[in-house]
């Protein structure tokens, strides 16, 4: 448990507008009865978020109201509704991972556990929310105030949120077991949580994929057995013989068979890049599964069909992290199976936000070090 003493300011990081943002006091908000409110500790910088301050938009989530950026937290609760029951299990003094995303409880998806792809979900520093976890306070439902025991610090209980979302692809969804192989495309921070939650649940082989060096060498560092660099595309050479070539090449690289023992059972896609998305079904074995994660500049891909049919693949998108995934990532966490340690790079004080969204968007901070993962404070 942690000390907390009820302050009445709230100031919050706040996106006006494409590289308009500010430091603002908002109100401290109130609760309903089945939420709890938090004072945020610890907030991590996630691709979205940047992408948000440079371009306003994220696909059909467009900016048009000042909100609050932040999403990836871990805190200590604040203050509990007069519905939270003792069952529960949480009181003021508890540290928390925010599962930043209220679906409606109400629609088909919810109705059926599959409450991440709720049409009605209010996510955190997403329009049309202008509530983000860049703030000292946070509100959310009781139920998503997930408790980190006293081992797991306040900056990994933040990158449980990237870490969910590598549990929901990897094990959710893809279903991956122990002794099977798979391939992760990008060597980002949510390729590295795919690649940790892999060797964590007992992989025999993971490989990262990725055109940066720099990410490969620290993807082998931290959870892959293998790292392969692809070759650039031949002039005139047509995107699916590109596919074709590349996936071949890896395979003599890194002695992968087409089938049997050794052969690739998922492949996750963290990129988007569509000679990624088509190098992965060539890659799969018979009967294999896709996941893709990743979201790029271009939705609009040309698909392999034949080795999608063929084969009999299986193939899945994967959002955001639904039932159970919260609670296996702080697991892994807490069991050691997982270190996030080497994840966060960089640390910020809350009055220098905007030096971390810097660091991020350059992949460089101030001296020149990597970025990985820049951790903010929480307001003092």
């Amino acid at each position: 448990m942690a000390q907390v003493q009820m302050k009445h300011d709230n100031p919050s990081f706040v996106l006006h507008g494409i590289e308009n943002v500010k430091f603002e006091e908002r109100p401290v908000p109130e609760i309903q009865d089945d939420q709890v409110l938090v004072e945020v500790r610890r907030t991590g910088i996630c691709g979205s978020d940047v992408h948000y301050l440079t371009h306003g938009r994220i696909g059909d989530y467009v900016l048009e109201k000042p909100m609050c950026l932040g999403h990836e937290s871990s805190g200590v609760i604040a203050k509990i509704g007069a519905a939270v029951k003792p069952e529960m299990g949480l009181k003021v003094g508890d540290r928390v991972a925010l599962e930043p995303g209220r679906s409606c409880r109400k629609c088909p998806e919810c109705k059926k556990g599959k409450y991440e792809l709720c049409q009605f979900m209010d996510f955190a520093a997403t329009p049309p929310s202008i509530y983000g976890t860049l703030a000292r306070y946070y509100a959310l439902p009781a139920d998503l105030a997930h408790p980190i025991p006293d081992s797991v610090t306040f900056e990994d209980g933040a990158m449980v949120e990237p870490l969910s979302v590598g549990v929901h692809s990897v094990s959710t969804l893809g279903q991956l077991k122990s002794n099977e192989i798979v391939v992760i495309f990008g060597a980002g921070p949510v390729g590295l949580m795919c690649m940790a939650v892999a060797r964590a649940l007992g992989s025999r082989k993971v490989i990262a994929v990725d055109i940066n060096d720099d990410r490969l060498k620290f993807a082998k560092s931290y959870a892959a057995t293998d790292v392969y660099k692809p070759g650039k595309k031949n002039e005139g050479e047509s995107d699916d013989d590109y596919s074709v070539r590349a996936a071949k090449e890896l395979r003599e690289a890194l002695g992968v068979p087409q089938l049997g023992r050794g052969s690739i059972d998922l492949a996750v896609d963290c990129t988007g890049a569509p000679s990624c998305i088509q190098m992965s079904l060539h890659l799969l074995k018979p009967a294999g599964t896709f996941v893709g994660v990743g979201m790029g500049h271009n939705m609009n891909i040309n698909v392999p069909f034949f080795p999608l049919i063929n084969k009999q693949l299986k193939m899945i998108g994967s959002f955001r992290y639904g039932t159970g995934d919260y609670e296996l990532a702080i697991s892994l966490v807490e069991r050691g199976l997982v270190d996030l340690k080497p994840i966060k790079t960089q640390q910020y004080e809350f009055d220098h936000a905007m030096e971390a969204f810097e660091a991020t968007k350059k992949g460089k901070d101030a001296n020149g070090k990597t970025v990985i993962k820049c951790i903010i404070n929480g307001p003092k």
